[in-house]
């Protein structure tokens, strides 16, 4: 990276990291490629010189990059952390146990997990306004509810992977007591989930992730998963051990912009990348420097 940046009023003050070189990596979905653009513009404000090493295909990738030291410091999620990385099949409901277990079972790998953000990329039910009002729904016991009085009303648009995953929807219909009918459940690509959930009439509501930046850009009303079956997905910095102990500043460099991170937040940046067509290391810089973590020039 070569931005002329340095730390703003709301940043880490000073260039504790002068003279260290880090590599940052990230998958290769826009969240995480804005995350990993954000992560390595304040590395460069704090004095590192930064490599890209950003868009990694897959999650194990970039897991094994940063654990093996071929990268210094990604944004990771607690919930692919604890299932996906650790192999536990039940996740933990509150956020802050859910990334300690993750922190203290991962150390034995050389990974550190600094505090996490309020960011939660997990998966949700939304449906467009007019459902929303007409329906009444705000809830997933209350989709429950509906479908069990009227088994016909819903219609469901999902991807492939999320109608079977246990973490999907066979779980979610179980935990809930979900009584939608099979022909009701519309399988199709996560892009047209999107449209068609918004359009509203090939189904009544469509599975989304709730810091995509189309939820805000088509209107559409998430629905609060109010018995926590869903995994908390909250971003946070995943380091290199022995990155960590010779730059040890990473942390408190990290600590004002991941407390910053939310799904407000990420829903805007998303939506710049996604909808409107930026790129996301521009997306990134705009935002370090209104919200004050860095100055340009």
């Amino acid at each position: 990276m070569s931005d002329d940046v340095s730390p703003g009023p709301a940043g880490y003050p000073g260039r504790p990291l002068e003279g260290a070189q880090l590599t940052v990596t990230s998958k290769e979905f826009t969240e995480q490629i804005v995350l990993g653009q954000i992560m390595g513009i304040v590395f460069e404000a704090a004095g590192a010189t930064v490599i890209d090493k950003t868009s990694i295909q897959g999650s194990i990738g970039a897991r094994e990059a940063v654990k093996s030291g071929t990268a210094d410091a990604t944004y990771e999620y607690t919930g692919t952390g604890w299932i996906t990385y650790l192999g536990h099949a039940k996740p933990i409901a509150d956020p802050h146990k859910q990334w300690q277990v993750v922190r203290d079972e991962d150390a034995k790998n050389g990974i550190v997990w600094l505090p996490p953000s309020k960011l939660n990329n997990t998966y949700a039910l939304a449906l467009n306004t007019a459902h929303q009002k007409k329906l009444g729904l705000h809830t997933l016991s209350d989709v429950a509810r509906l479908s069990r009085k009227s088994p016909g009303a819903l219609s469901m648009c999902v991807e492939n992977e999320f109608s079977a995953r246990n973490d999907g929807y066979p779980g979610m219909a179980r935990a809930y007591g979900m009584k939608i009918p099979p022909a009701n459940i519309r399988k199709m690509t996560g892009g047209v989930v999107y449209t068609e959930t918004a359009k509203g009439s090939t189904c009544t509501l469509g599975e989304v992730f709730t810091t995509d930046g189309r939820i805000k850009a088509m209107q559409l009303h998430v629905l609060a998963d109010d018995k926590h079956f869903f995994p908390n997905y909250n971003a946070a910095p995943a380091i290199n051990s022995a990155s960590l102990k010779k730059h040890p500043k990473i942390a408190a460099v990290l600590a004002p912009i991941t407390k910053a991170l939310d799904n407000t937040v990420a829903q805007r940046l998303n939506r710049q990348v996604d909808v409107d067509g930026q790129d996301p290391h521009k997306v990134a810089l705009d935002w370090l420097v209104e919200a004050g973590f860095v100055k340009e020039g």
